[in-house]
């Protein structure tokens, strides 16, 4: 019979074998409409790195609405990495599960946003109802589809970019874009859970006139539904959609995969993963980059979250707090 010696030997090395394996698998929870993204980029973070250390890395994904992935995480879903459409989404992993430092931001460049994005319309081919613009969308018997604000970064983009063109509108205050978003609201026949959920409605469903959703979910649904299915309205004023990333540096800690979960996101700004973005419809960062694709992203007219609503905590707790106005104007639409 092995002797208790052997049997501790053997336990220590099945421990640092499972621990090696660990080092070298990474969770990057995200949300719902980066599926095609993480699917193209990960691959070639996974030759990179090959290529660098010899080690054969594997990336897992989970995908969801970003607010549902958010909770996942602080409720103890071991993510390495989170890659959420918003900031409010990782500062929840700070404030509500200690799991990141308050400053996690300031550890990548350009904010922790290696591309950004922007709120589009999609409308039926043709677009029959005649939508150009954010006032088209309150209109009688007009259908909107969006996600659901209160759990989706997707949908919080939506909301606040009407708002924020009701705002700026000549005359405009905080009581004509209450007004206009509780018009809007009131043409939303159903909220789904996350922004792939609200394209399924639109496109397959055939629920809808309109579709409000990022730029390069756009691009997904072409690359699904085939060409020429729909038109895309670029508004005349929209919001910028800043997509933040991070280490979970409680997960990494505990399973010894720091140095390769830093890697993974700093690879992000490399020229590489740059060109993935633009491949996607995702606004790159490296100013190269974004030259070289400039002729797919039509120049907008963009405010941010900060400019109009004194940054995303405030946004969050007077417009998606329980009771917020968001709630109020929805109770009555």
């Amino acid at each position: 019979m092995p002797t208790r010696s052997r049997l501790l030997a053997v336990t220590l090395l099945t421990g640092l074998a499972l621990q090696a394996a660990a080092a070298t698998e990474l969770l990057n929870v995200s949300y719902d409409v980066m599926r095609d993204f993480y699917r193209e980029l990960n691959p070639a973070f996974i030759k990179a790195e090959k290529a660098k250390t010899g080690a054969d890395v594997t990336v897992r994904q989970s995908h969801g609405g970003s607010g549902k992935q958010a909770r996942a995480v602080i409720d103890g879903l071991d993510a390495d990495v989170i890659t959420m459409n918003m900031p409010p989404d990782i500062d929840a992993l700070h404030d509500h599960g200690n799991l990141i430092p308050e400053n996690w931001a300031t550890r990548l460049p350009d904010n922790s946003l290696p591309f950004t994005s922007l709120q589009v319309i999609i409308v039926r081919r043709g677009n029959p109802k005649g939508i150009q613009d954010w006032n088209d969308l309150v209109k009688p018997g007009v259908q909107v589809i969006l996600p659901n604000p209160k759990i989706t970064g997707n949908g919080r983009y939506s909301y606040l970019a009407a708002w924020g063109y009701a705002l700026k509108q000549p005359g405009g205050n905080e009581q004509t874009a209450r007004e206009f978003v509780g018009a809007l609201l009131h043409n939303v026949p159903v909220l789904d859970g996350g922004g792939r959920a609200a394209t399924t409605t639109f496109m397959q469903r055939q629920i809808g006139d309109a579709l409000l959703t990022f730029e390069n979910e756009a691009e997904m649904i072409a690359r699904e539904f085939g060409r020429g299915q729909f038109d895309v309205i670029y508004p005349s004023l929209s919001i910028r959609a800043e997509p933040p990333v991070a280490v979970v540096d409680k997960v990494v800690d505990k399973k010894g995969t720091r140095k390769l979960a830093e890697d993974y996101l700093k690879f992000l700004w490399t020229p590489e993963a740059q060109e993935i973005a633009a491949h996607n419809f995702l606004r790159p960062q490296d100013p190269t980059v974004f030259k070289k694709y400039a002729a797919q992203f039509p120049a907008v007219k963009l405010f941010t979250v900060d400019e109009v609503f004194g940054g995303w905590r405030k946004a969050q707790q007077v417009h998606f707090a329980d009771g917020g106005v968001f709630d109020q104007l929805y109770a009555h639409k």
